[in-house]
């Protein structure tokens, strides 16, 4: 069975936007959400700074009832409730009373890394002193990390798979390509695809620790995260979520949905931690190999590609990353696609940067535009030996696009490719 597959709800957590209204406007005008957080200073983390969404509590009430709210302490579950719930709206989509049958065809595929790790130390402390009966009802469901998934698809009343997907900095990316297949396959009309990243201090102190985060940009948050710069110094931890409503084209058109977009294919593997690649760096032969198979799963050529979206960390290997593009696409210099990192504006939001970016990628197609790379009038020498100056660029671009590449690569030699299509 060959369907076509579209794109018709978006919904977003952003350190620069709390909504899809928000987060375009944001990355429109290169408006970062990165900022000093001054826990992470008395905790004596040598980066200081995140990308962290930022809302009042009260905010949750429109999610969530007094009884969900009651105990809530998991910051990913909570990111993932408000974007997953706003892309099933954004799609005209209804939540299915509690008395009627789940909608058979529509489904859950919400990925994350850790969730609820502030719930898990609430519950630590009070196991350690005796205290389990004082846990409460909720304490597995915001831990467990199928919790986001599980709570999205009873909210919304889905009957299809309802999982959760966990593969470090390339999840909300797989997410997206699990849900694309399923349909494809014609097991299911509709699915909720997307991923979400706790925040703060318990999440980020591995990396802080690890000595790959900027640690001279306390004072100037906003400047921290370079993408393809020569001044980069390490990535910016960051957080959220991001969502899309992942349909059959014939039950959209059925029910008269907005579409936003096409897509056409992808492709995900693995470079097994062989050929230099590890734990924590990519075999570059593994992401050329993806990035290759995606564009032959989509029926394009590379030549094809208008822009691409890049994981691009503002580490070392964002030198690496362009070599594997121009590569994989054969194409540099003048002939190389739009290139664009939103991790420039929010940092890396880890398991949620995937889909973040993706819903980022979406509204550039839809909207005809390419957001500016912030932070890198330097461009590394590296990177400008091989692709023209003019396709990084580093304001907002109006263009006319047609197709778009999204990539994640991440921890543990994991790749994701996506290439999506404006609508037609």
């Amino acid at each position: 069975m060959n369907r076509r597959v579209v794109i018709t709800g978006l919904g977003v957590v952003a350190p620069n936007g709390m909504n899809i209204s928000e987060f375009s406007t944001a990355i429109k005008n290169g408006s970062s959400g990165i900022r000093y957080i001054d826990e992470l200073n008395k905790l004596n983390f040598s980066c200081q700074i995140a990308g962290k969404p930022k809302y009042s509590k009260d905010y949750l009430n429109n999610y969530f009832n007094n009884v969900q709210l009651k105990g809530l302490n998991a910051s990913g579950l909570e990111y993932g409730v408000i974007a997953g719930l706003d892309a099933w709206k954004d799609a005209g989509l209804a939540l299915v009373d509690k008395k009627e049958d789940p909608i058979w065809n529509a489904g859950v595929i919400f990925g994350t890394g850790i969730l609820g790790v502030d719930k898990f130390r609430e519950a630590i402390y009070k196991v350690d002193e005796g205290n389990v009966r004082r846990l409460g009802s909720t304490s597995v469901i915001q831990t467990m990390a199928s919790g986001i998934s599980a709570f999205l698809g009873g909210m919304i009343g889905c009957g299809n798979i309802t999982t959760t997907n966990s593969s470090a900095c390339s999840t909300g990316t797989e997410a997206i390509l699990m849900a694309y297949e399923r349909i494809v396959s014609g097991k299911a009309e509709i699915i909720l695809a997307g991923s979400t990243s706790d925040s703060g201090p318990y999440v980020w102190g591995g990396f802080d620790s690890m000595r790959i985060l900027p640690r001279k940009h306390n004072q100037n948050p906003t400047t921290a995260s370079r993408p393809m710069s020569a001044t980069a110094s390490g990535f910016v931890p960051g957080s959220g979520a991001g969502a899309l409503v992942i349909e059959s084209l014939d039950n959209a058109i059925k029910r008269g949905a907005k579409i936003y977009a096409e897509i056409l294919g992808g492709h995900a593997n693995s470079g097994g931690q062989r050929n230099g690649g590890s734990m924590t760096a990519p075999n570059n032969i593994a992401v050329r190999e993806c990035i290759e198979q995606a564009i032959i799963n989509s029926g394009i050529t590379a030549n094809d590609i208008d822009v691409v979206n890049g994981h691009l960390t503002a580490t070392t290997k964002d030198i690496n990353e362009i070599e594997n593009w121009c590569y994989a696409l054969k194409r540099k210099g003048k002939d190389f696609p739009y290139i664009n990192s939103l991790k420039s504006m929010v940092g890396h939001c880890l398991a949620a940067s995937g889909s973040i970016e993706s819903v980022a990628t979406v509204l550039q197609l839809k909207d005809d535009f390419i957001f500016g790379n912030i932070n890198c009038e330097d461009i590394h020498p590296q990177i400008e030996a091989i692709v023209d100056k003019e396709k990084i660029p580093v304001k907002t671009l109006s263009k006319i696009l047609n197709i778009a590449a999204k990539a994640s690569f991440g921890f543990g030699d994991v790749n994701a490719c996506i290439i999506f299509k404006k609508y037609s």
